[in-house]
């Protein structure tokens, strides 16, 4: 019978070692040479309903306004754009970069249907800031039933 000897945190290290790298497959590198392996971004959105109206943030930083393109349906909103990348040469080195660049679309259905020619919105620090009104008859809704 052979004895082996066990190194606890030489498992840990190799744990640790295999986690780095499935996180680098997942994650965004911009080499030296502005190649990107092509992974987009989905921004964070958070949603608040209200009886007039729906309001909805969606994380957006480091984003132009003039890089977006919001669309309101009766339904559904639908937010595009492009994060470009900007680029910095180093002689000798690489550079890495964990920011998420490229094309996005993101379409997020409403609970209720809204009046999609009276929307505001506001950018201010990377957040994009939509109050959707609903229409009259998603405000009154309230249906009664007869039994029997």
């Amino acid at each position: 019978m052979a004895i082996v000897h066990w190194a606890p945190l030489r498992e840990i290290e190799n744990l640790q070692q295999e986690m780095n790298q499935l996180f680098d497959a997942l994650s965004p590198t911009v080499t030296k040479r502005g190649a990107s392996n092509g992974t987009s971004f989905v921004p964070a959105a958070e949603l608040h309903e209200t009886p007039d109206a729906i309001h909805l943030h969606v994380e957006l930083p480091g984003m132009d306004a003039k890089a977006l393109d919001v669309q309101v349906m009766a339904e559904a909103v639908s937010i595009s754009g492009t994060r470009k990348a900007e680029h910095t040469e180093e002689k000798g080195g690489t550079i890495r970069s964990e920011f998420r660049y490229g094309t996005f679309q993101r379409v997020i259905p409403l609970p209720a249907r809204v009046q999609n020619d009276k929307v505001e919105a506001e950018y201010k620090d990377g957040i994009l800031r939509l109050t959707l009104p609903k229409v009259e008859a998603e405000k009154n809704k309230i249906v009664k039933v007869n039994i029997g």
